[in-house]
Formats: C-alpha cells, sequence, structure tokens
C-alpha cells in the first residue's frame, strides 16, 4: 500500500487546535489554554501528513542550563512509520547542547532509550477532589516583589534559569510563599490545567513545609478537581493519598546525558510544574 508523504513544519498558532485533538486521542487532559502556555515557553515541530497534523513535539529551553523535551504525540493511525524518530530528531536539533530531561510514557520509552536517555525516577501523579483539609501555618499569598526571589529558589531547587516560565506562572495562576527570618524559603503555584487545576511546582526545604504550601491551595479548593505531579522519592505521595486524591499513574523521568546533580541543601521540588515542564 502507497503511503503520502509526511512534512515536518514549525510549530505555529495555526497547529493549535490540531494539536489539542491528537492530546484528547491520547487521552491527555490538556485545554487549548494549555498547549497555548506550553507552546509560548517552547520551540517546536509538527508532522503533516496531506495538510493534517499528524504529531507533535516541544522543546523548552531554560536558558543555556538545559532543556526538556515534551508533548511528542504521535497519531495512533501513524505509528510505526518512524514519526515520533523524527519529531525527536527535530526536537534534539533544537536543543542544541543543552543537558536534556523529559518525562516518558511506556510507549515512548524505547525510542527514548535508543537516543540516549536514561531512566532517573519515577513520577506520580495524583488528582481528584481531596477531602477537607485545614490549612497549615506559615504560608502566605505571594507579592509581585516576591518573584525575582522566588525565580532564584526554583533555579537552585531545579538546576536550571526557569525565570521565564515562572514569571508566566506567575501571571496565569496564584503563588504562595513560606518566609523564614524575612527570606522566602518555599513557594507553591496553583493553576487552572486539565480537568481543573494543577499545584505546581512546589519547592521547599523540607517535606513539611512543602505540605504546607500545597495545603495552603487544597484548603482553599473544596470540591474542586486538583492535580498534583510528584516524584517517588519526595515523600509527598502517602500525605496526598491521605488528603484524598488518588494515584491515577505517571512517567519515568529521563535525561541526556546522564549527570548527577548536587543537592540544594536549602530547598527541593517537591511537585512539578506538571509532567511536560518539569
Amino acid at each position: 500500500m502507497q503511503t503520502s508523504q509526511i512534512d515536518l513544519a514549525a510549530f505555529g498558532p495555526e497547529h493549535l487546535e490540531a494539536a489539542v485533538s491528537l492530546s484528547r486521542q491520547a487521552g491527555w487532559p490538556h485545554r487549548l489554554e494549555d498547549w497555548q502556555m506550553a507552546l509560548a515557553l517552547s520551540e517546536g515541530v509538527v508532522a503533516i501528513e496531506a495538510g493534517r497534523v499528524v504529531g507533535t513535539a516541544l522543546t523548552t529551553m531554560y536558558a543555556a542550563d538545559c532543556a526538556t523535551i515534551n508533548m511528542v504525540i504521535v497519531d495512533a493511525a501513524m505509528r510505526g512509520r518512524g514519526v515520533g524518530r523524527r519529531l525527536m530528531d527535530a526536537a534534539l536539533e533544537t536543543a542544541g547542547s543543552r543537558p536534556l530531561r523529559l518525562v516518558a510514557t511506556k510507549e515512548g520509552l524505547p525510542l527514548y532509550e535508543k537516543l540516549g536517555f536514561a531512566q532517573t525516577g519515577t513520577i506520580l501523579q495524583y488528582q481528584g477532589v481531596a477531602g477537607e483539609v485545614a490549612a497549615l501555618p506559615g504560608t502566605e499569598a505571594a507579592t509581585g516583589a516576591d518573584i525575582d526571589a522566588i525565580i532564584e529558589l526554583d533555579r537552585c531547587a531545579f538546576g536550571a534559569d526557569r525565570r521565564r516560565l515562572i514569571a508566566y506562572l506567575a501571571k496565569i495562576g496564584d503563588v504562595a510563599v513560606m518566609r523564614r527570618g524575612g527570606r522566602i524559603c518555599g513557594f507553591a503555584v496553583l493553576r487552572a490545567f486539565g480537568r481543573g487545576e494543577v499545584i505546581g511546582p512546589v519547592v521547599a526545604g523540607g517535606l513539611d513545609d512543602a505540605k504546607a504550601l500545597a495545603a495552603h491551595f487544597i484548603a482553599r479548593r473544596p470540591g474542586r478537581f486538583l492535580r498534583i505531579d510528584t516524584t517517588s522519592d519526595t515523600g509527598l505521595a502517602p500525605w496526598l493519598a491521605a488528603q484524598g486524591l488518588a494515584h491515577v499513574g505517571g512517567g519515568i523521568a529521563m535525561a541526556k546525558p546522564l549527570t548527577p546533580r548536587a543537592a540544594y541543601p536549602a530547598a527541593a521540588t517537591f511537585a512539578l510544574v506538571n509532567q511536560a515542564l518539569g
């Protein structure tokens, strides 16, 4: 059977509606607004067959420090034709020499391993309507004057300069902070996403502080659908389950090259922005 040609093109706003359709086909909850945010912070490529978008990939670059490759989707009817590999090759070229991170599905894992990515951890997705949660002391709403300190704390915890991302989140979402000695020692963000709202990132100096920052928003959202993406090594997952959020899957964190990062003793990332953006 003869197949038509598949071309790659730069991902532009005109491709967003098709991208939403692909993510729905894959069972992902992303709204048009979620794709718009991802594209605003990234450079992307689409695969096109006969005028129809059949694949997507985004590369989100955090200064020169690293890049995440995300939103890699291939139309189910097009799999087995090398589309995913071509999209990944384009994304790798966009990233240049930056260290790379991504979150893989089980289906995508073999391709990423062939491309030199190695597993670094497990992402755990929790979501649902939480039970009655009391706000914990020590948190407060951030102000505009806090953003530079939040960006710096995130850079230390994440290991990359995500200034554009954090500034974007502060514009579209709500930010809570924790202070000690007059200095910001933790923060969390809440924004609309998918079926409801997502809490993340959550950056804190310890597990108790991370719980307090997450509770800041959970307590204020009774009856609302919430999502938090954490990692298996943070210890936050059992607490999320105790609040009534269900573990509904996740992904496999991967990096290329596999180079251990020095831990920042003052803070760590307890919840991701989401699986795409880290």
